[in-house]
């Protein structure tokens, strides 16, 4: 997934956003910090979010059903995958991937999992902290194996 089509499908679902959380426009738009009539525009499929304004919608929406089926799970995931393309960061603790990850394969108690929906990878230590999140398969391999020659 790349940031335009994870933009395209969160502005396509955002009314549906809107109706899951049971709130009015003038409420959402002033959740987002957006006008109501940029908020009616993407509504409506006039325009599209900005990268910005998914980063808000997945922050102040984190536990939409339809984020989640957008992203595979926690969407936060999806925006630290391509926000951190190419940048290696210190990772929060997950919850080690139980339900929207595929478990490729472990070394040296590493292991490197896919998401079912979005296809992105990342690495997990044995405290389940993520290492390292990407949509590139091999640079989330090359990573690892970087770990095992330090």
């Amino acid at each position: 997934m790349t940031r335009e089509e994870l933009i395209r499908a969160v502005s396509s679902k955002l009314k549906l956003i809107r109706t899951e959380y049971g709130i009015t426009q003038e409420v959402m738009s002033e959740m987002l910090g957006i006008s109501k009539k940029t908020l009616v525009e993407t509504e409506k499929g006039r325009r599209e979010l900005s990268w910005t304004e998914v980063i808000a919608v997945v922050t102040v929406f984190e536990k939409s059903e339809v984020l989640q089926g957008i992203t595979g799970g926690e969407a936060s995931d999806v925006i630290h995958a391509l926000a951190f393309e190419d940048r290696h960061i210190h990772y929060p603790l997950t919850m080690g991937g139980k339900v929207w990850w595929r478990l490729i394969d472990e070394k040296n108690g590493i292991r490197l999992q896919q998401n079912y929906v979005t296809g992105h990878y990342r690495l997990l230590d044995k405290y389940d902290c993520r290492l390292i999140s990407s949509f590139n398969r091999n640079e989330v391999e090359e990573y690892r194996d970087s770990l095992g020659r330090q």
